[in-house]
Order: C-alpha cells, then structure tokens, then sequence
C-alpha cells in the first residue's frame, strides 16, 4: 500500500502543474485552513435561510469540530507528512502529521451534512473534492490520508444531529369524500309477495 501511496503522490506532484492550478491549489488549501471557508459558507446559508437557521450553523460549526476529532486521530496515528526526494511541499501546515487529511475530514462532513440539509447543497461537493484533490497535488498529503479523510468526514456528516428538521408528512390514506359528493343511494328491498286468499282464487 505505501509503495502504490508514493507512485500515486508522485504523479500527482509532478504532472498536470501549471502556475495557475497550484495557485488554485493553494487557495483551496488556505480556505480550508481549520475549517474557516466552511464555517464562512454555513454562516452565509444561516443568515439568508431563517427557516433552517439551526441547522446551516450546525454545519458551519462541524467544519472546525471535524478538524479537531481528526487532530486527535492523528495523534494517535502519528504518520509523518511525504517527503519527495527534490519535490518540497507547496505549501505549509501547523502540524507534522499526515493521517488522515484533516481537509478532506471537514470538507466532506460539512458538504454531506448541507446536502441532507437540502439536497440542492450538494454543489458543495465540487468543491470539497477539488480541495482534496489538491493536498496530494500540492505534495501535502499521501492519496490514502485523503482517502481515509473523505470517508470519515462523510460518515460525520451523514450522522451528526441536525436540528430543526421538519416531521414526515403522514401516510396517505386516500381521497376523502367531500359533502358534496352524492351519498350512496340504498339497496333495493326485495319484492314481498302478498298471501292470497280463497275468495281470491
């Protein structure tokens, strides 16, 4: 796996480079620093949406919970960031520590919960991939760090609470007669023959 993890760095830190992608990059990479874009963009969603308010601030606060519970697996980990042999990093980071991508983490518990927010928040994908992306490419990260991180920043997104959901519409249970809809007319009585008498016959 580690051999396959450096073969995949390696041709993501040195093809398909030009000026502007690595600066694309490295904005990304900025914007995503302890979660700060995200908190930004669920701030935004918060102050225009009133109606779910409650639950656009809980994804803009998981962008930074997710940096920390991602810190605290690193702790335990300890995987050093790559190093390439003539290729130095583009770009800086606060810690050493290389598992899991604490980008990817946020980037992808953050777009998972908008989107179960609403469903049209799954634009925020393009993003979080394209900021996951860029930590190999910028000679960050291993690809499995960000792999690893995407898988666990969607499972926090998919499971943490999020408030102020509106209860299921019930079951349907059919269309209901108005009043002005006739009433079922009676069934007809039988016919009851009447007893003949002698006189009669």
């Amino acid at each position: 796996m580690s051999d396959l993890d450096l073969k995949i760095l390696r041709a993501m830190r040195t093809r398909g480079h030009t000026p502007a992608l690595e600066r694309a990059a490295m904005f990304l990479g900025k914007a995503g620093n302890n979660g700060l874009g995200w908190l930004l963009a669920g701030g935004a969603l918060a102050a225009a949406d009133s109606r779910r308010r409650p639950a656009w601030a809980t994804c803009a606060a998981l962008g930074p919970v997710a940096i920390g519970l991602n810190y605290g697996i690193k702790l335990i980990v300890r995987r050093p960031r790559p190093v390439l042999k003539g290729l130095p990093p583009l770009g800086g980071a606060p810690s050493s520590l290389s598992f899991p991508s604490a980008h990817s983490t946020s980037a992808f518990a953050v777009a998972t919960a908008m989107t179960r927010v609403d469903r049209r928040a799954a634009v925020a994908f393009v993003p979080a991939v394209a900021l996951a992306a860029g930590r190999p490419y910028l000679g960050m990260h291993y690809p499995s760090d960000v792999a690893v991180g995407a898988v666990l920043g969607t499972a926090l997104g998919a499971l943490v609470p999020l408030p102020g959901g509106e209860p299921p519409l019930p079951p349907r249970q059919g269309p209901v007669p108005s009043r002005k809809d006739p009433l079922p007319a009676d069934p007809p009585t039988p016919a009851t023959s009447l007893p003949v008498s002698e006189e009669d016959r």
